[in-house]
């Protein structure tokens, strides 16, 4: 098994209800894909880029999963849609019912078409990394070789 690192993000309701019960709904869906072993307190934060939207909820968890990278990509966008996200439509950075997106995986880095590992921009986001910093504050970011504390540390306000 290898270990996950996921943030998750709505401002939207969706089918489960407001951005707090669909995040709690979706946690208990990433559950469903292998072991949850910490997950974060929901952070309310501004929007990043297009502002003219509401504040976004925040929390990323860890999740110990057999699933290979992009497999484990393709369930979580199954599980954004289930939640009535569309990708292919929207404004970039706009609001959303639910935002998945997978920082690490383990210290694997890689790039394909679909996927990006690390995430090409979590250490440039308070949203991501002061939850992620909340449950691993010493994991290594695989690339920058710093800390998840230090990394935020380091981002300028």
């Amino acid at each position: 098994m290898e270990t996950a690192y996921i943030a998750l993000g709505a401002n939207l309701p969706s089918p489960a209800g407001t951005p707090r019960q669909t995040l709690d709904t979706a946690l208990a869906r990433l559950g469903e894909l292998g072991a949850l072993v910490a997950h974060s307190s929901y952070y309310a934060t501004e929007p990043v880029g297009y502002a003219d939207q509401p504040a976004f909820l925040n929390a990323a968890v860890a999740l110990q999963t057999d699933l290979a990278p992009e497999a484990l990509l393709e369930r979580l966008l199954a599980i954004e849609r289930s939640f009535g996200r569309d990708r292919s439509h929207g404004i970039l950075n706009g609001p959303r019912t639910l935002d998945l997106d997978l920082l690490l995986y383990g210290d694997r880095i890689l790039t394909t078409p679909a996927l990006q590992l690390p995430h090409p921009r979590m250490a440039e986001r308070a949203f991501v990394l002061i939850p992620l910093a909340e449950i691993a504050p010493d994991l290594i970011h695989p690339l920058l070789q710093k800390s998840m504390k230090q990394l935020l540390q380091e981002l300028k306000p």
